[in-house]
């Protein structure tokens, strides 16, 4: 039995989907479910029912799920719990930040590394959300603000932020409106953020405006938010982006773009504070017992109260 066996059974045991496990380990279905049979083969024992639509674990398998889990976490600390062994002083560590970190939240993060200076030089790493969320499970952060949503059970996190988001249209076409429906814009392709900058909730994004009927499509690579907005202002797509004008987000617009909010779709971006549960009770204690006292109580928007245009609380 290697790590790998058991990584593969906590995909499948966790998706209990082989192509979706197989997607998320970065391998082809069929040798995945070699590995499966392999490990099923030196336990004796079956993990998974399977049929033609279906699968799911046995009792087995339903045993083995969180001696896996366990087994994989102490294995993914064997770095992290190396280095604070070895070194001799613990004093650099580093919190992620996303793309277009909202300011007060940015604030928040000074406040916390004065807040702890005594113990930790806090210093800041970039990345999306994806790449912090693994950077924190396996030790390489202590600390990481990522955007929700994202689901990993090694790690705690707190919601400290939610921000209204609109649509970000030709402000020619839409000259004297203060807000838009998603009818307005069946006409416009949308622009997705290009996939290395695109943090998870824009999946959910695009899976509901397919819902709502808007299909076309363009999609960028080379570029970021600044070659959305040049292709926006030509007058013939649209994006979703953060309502605040205050919102680095916001710095990428250029002349005739402008981000209204929608009359009859409520999208809004989540960032939580996100950490490695057992460094939380290990060497990163008075780290995150200061970060949960610093981020504990949520920013909360002016706008977050307003009505909507359709006049529904916000």
């Amino acid at each position: 039995m290697e790590v790998l066996h058991l990584r593969c059974f906590v995909a499948v045991a966790e998706e209990l989907n082989f192509s979706a496990a197989a997607r998320r380990l970065h391998m082809a279905t069929p040798p995945l479910s070699q590995r499966i049979r392999d490990l099923e083969r030196e336990l004796g024992q079956r993990l998974f029912e399977r049929d033609t639509h279906s699968i799911a674990l046995t009792p087995a398998g339903t045993a083995l799920l969180p001696f896996a889990r366990d087994a994989l976490d102490q294995f993914g600390s064997i770095p992290w719990r190396l280095r604070m062994a070895t070194r001799v002083q613990r004093s650099t560590v580093l919190i992620g930040i996303p793309p277009g970190l909202n300011p007060e939240l940015r604030a928040r993060v000074s406040a916390l590394a004065d807040r702890v200076q005594g113990l930790f030089n806090l210093q800041r790493w970039p990345g999306n959300t994806q790449a912090l969320v693994a950077s924190v499970r396996e030790g390489r952060l202590a600390l990481a603000l990522a955007r929700l949503p994202f689901s990993d059970p090694a790690l705690d996190l707190i919601n400290v932020m939610s921000e209204r988001m609109g649509a970000a249209v030709p402000a020619d076409r839409f000259a004297g409106r203060n807000a838009v429906a998603l009818a307005d814009l069946a006409d416009l392709a949308y622009i997705p953020p290009p996939k290395a900058i695109r943090p998870p909730y824009f999946e959910v994004l695009d899976q509901a405006l397919t819902e709502h009927g808007i299909r076309n499509r363009i999609t960028l690579t080379a570029t970021g938010y600044a070659g959305i907005s040049e292709v926006i202002s030509k007058g013939s797509a649209f994006c979703i982006s953060i309502l605040e004008p205050e919102s680095p987000m916001r710095g990428y617009s250029i002349e005739n773009v402008t981000v209204l909010p929608f009359t009859d779709f409520h999208p809004s971006l989540d960032t939580a504070l996100v950490w490695r549960r057992d460094r939380a009770d290990g060497e990163l204690k008075e780290l995150v017992t200061a970060a949960c006292d610093v981020f504990g109580e949520p920013v909360r928007r002016r706008s977050d109260s307003r009505k909507s245009p359709s006049g529904k609380s916000r």
